[in-house]
């Protein structure tokens, strides 16, 4: 049998160190069936008893990593180069009660790489033919509610549709998500943030109102602005090959932005709620606080105004872009001309490059450490982008006047 000879030869150690009534479960034997391949493979097995025993023994003889995941469920893992192997033991007197305990039809199927024996309870290899998700009780969702957004993850990762008494259901347990905790929340919404087509199923989950506890100011508004995005992404990257170069997990940034409170201060504090990283608040806010500048911008914006812009925004600057073209089209062309100014590293107005330091304005016209040496370094820059100066001594030259005019 294919699934049974494929995984074997995946197997990071030798077959004969299981128990003959060890069963692997869940998404590899779903993806094996779909002839899904991955870099990094997860082997889940189930074992009547000695779960941890039997991680320890593997990790121990081939010098793997080893932790236990949860002593009194008796979970452990095993982590080689580039596959994870989790060991439980089986929830139930039975495989059968196991697979009776998990989420979706198409993960609750069982494979024996000894015997080839594949055990599908709940007909989950009809529901992989089918492409749906089918949730195998509601009261398996109750019980651990992330499966509620996990729902329209898989939808996603896997091309397929929730079936509609499935999605019934999940609407009418939605307010359970509160229930979880936020960093397993982020990390759904991350993989449907980071996924190609996670924006649909976001826009799916939207309207069935699973994610208005953990994003309380989406709006339609909200998800309009994020369907625009992968096409301005698309577009982007075949006039710009650094758009490429992006990565996901940098893009979702600019998709979490569509769907915070359009108020900076008032986003951190939501995003704060959904457990986000530092970096990622910092970056996100700063979409929110910058992106109606640059949608202002037109003919008229002066040199001055896009020196300080691109100060502001750093290296956020493409994240804004994309937002700004998917905000307003027909503004692009303007857009265009910054985003070459930004990918230029020789553009002193999106990269500046310093005629002179503060310790040659305290050298050569003697002045004090104060504030006025950050105000003087910053108009020297404006005055060397807008051509009225051009090296070192004209700069000198530009801070005593400036001096004398101001202080």
């Amino acid at each position: 049998m294919f699934i049974a000879d494929f995984l074997t030869q995946v197997l990071p150690f030798d077959l004969g160190l299981l128990p003959p009534d060890a069963f692997l479960v869940g998404g590899v034997v779903r993806d094996t069936l779909l002839h899904r391949r991955r870099d990094y493979i997860d082997l889940d097995f189930v074992l009547p008893k000695n779960a941890v025993k039997t991680a320890k023994f593997i990790a121990n003889k081939y010098g793997a990593g080893f932790v236990v995941l949860d002593a009194q469920r008796e979970i452990a893992r095993v982590v080689f180069p580039s596959i994870t192997v989790d060991f439980a033991r089986q929830e139930g007197d039975s495989l059968i009660d196991d697979l009776y305990r998990r989420d979706f039809c198409l993960n609750a199927i069982a494979l024996n790489l000894y015997t080839k024996e594949i055990v599908d309870p709940l007909e989950g290899q009809k529901d992989i033919e089918k492409g749906i998700i089918r949730m195998v009780s509601e009261k398996n969702l109750t019980d651990d509610p992330l499966r509620i957004l996990r729902a329209y993850r898989q939808a996603c990762q896997l091309g397929f549709k929730i079936a509609s008494e499935t999605r019934q259901t999940l609407q009418q347990l939605a307010p359970l998500l509160q229930q979880v905790a936020a960093e397993r929340v982020k990390t759904e919404l991350d993989y449907l943030l980071q996924s190609h087509h996670g924006c649909y199923w976001l826009q799916q989950a939207y309207e069935d109102n699973i994610l208005s506890y953990w994003l309380e100011n989406i709006s339609p508004e909200s998800i309009i602005n994020l369907s625009k995005i992968d096409q301005t992404l698309t577009n982007l990257q075949q006039k710009y090959s650094l758009f490429k170069q992006l990565s996901p997990d940098f893009i979702a940034l600019a998709k979490l932005s569509c769907l915070v409170i359009d108020n900076s201060t008032l986003a951190q504090e939501e995003l704060i709620h959904l457990k986000c990283s530092k970096n990622e608040i910092k970056a996100i806010t700063t979409i929110i606080k910058y992106l109606p500048c640059l949608l202002d911008f037109n003919s008229k914006t002066t040199l001055r105004e896009q020196y300080f812009f691109f100060l502001n925004v750093g290296n956020i600057f493409p994240l804004i872009a994309i937002r700004a073209i998917s905000c307003n089209p027909n503004n692009k062309l303007l857009i265009y001309q910054l985003i070459d100014n930004f990918f230029d590293q020789n553009n002193p107005i999106a990269h500046p490059k310093s005629l002179i330091t503060g310790h040659d304005l305290v050298k050569e016209i003697n002045l004090k450490p104060s504030p006025l040496i950050k105000e003087l370094l910053t108009e020297i820059q404006v005055a060397y982008i807008e051509n009225k100066i051009s090296d070192k001594q004209e700069a000198l030259n530009f801070a005593r006047q400036y001096c004398l005019n101001n202080h």
